[in-house]
């Protein structure tokens, strides 16, 4: 049994129009919702034990948010290829991860976040900026990754839970 969770990265801000999208820093917003999210992902004991994240500035100030909020202990592993990446590309990374990881997060981007938990679950699900899917696969080895196989377990959008 492996667990997946797929996390889009917080809300970015769009205040200098010159930067270039993969430069865009968070806003407020989503600098307050990222470690809010890590708190609850440490609260509800859904760890994971790598976090691969897309290199974009905001999806890797996400990840770090998340990581140092939640108190993990996941190592940071930074993957150009989560970047506009389609789900079936990122169905690819995910089947790359190392089995010594029982659970993994991956931290990306739109569409292909809501596209690849389609891809995993059947079940399509909105992914506002900041929230999290965790999905259960029963499988032993990642490398056994395909579509349709996943439970999603839980959805947890920030702005549901800060209210």
């Amino acid at each position: 049994m492996k667990t997946l969770f797929i996390l889009r990265h917080a809300k970015s801000s769009w205040a200098e129009p010159d930067i270039s999208d993969f430069d865009r820093p968070l806003n407020d917003h989503g600098r307050s919702a990222a470690p809010f999210m890590g708190e609850l992902v440490r609260q509800r004991h859904l760890l994971p034990d790598v976090i691969l994240t897309s290199p974009a500035k905001r999806a890797r100030e996400t990840a770090s948010f998340v990581k140092n909020a939640g108190q993990l202990e996941s190592e940071i592993v930074f993957d150009h290829h989560i970047y506009e990446a389609s789900p079936q590309t990122l169905l690819s990374i995910a089947a790359g991860i190392n089995d010594r990881y029982r659970s993994a997060m991956i931290v990306g981007h739109n569409p292909g976040v809501e596209g690849f938990i389609r891809c995993l679950t059947g079940k399509l699900e909105p992914m506002a900026t900041a929230s999290l899917a965790v999905i259960d696969l029963d499988i032993a080895s990642w490398g056994d990754l395909t579509t349709n196989i996943g439970t999603l377990r839980l959805v947890i959008r920030p702005r549901e839970e800060m209210n």
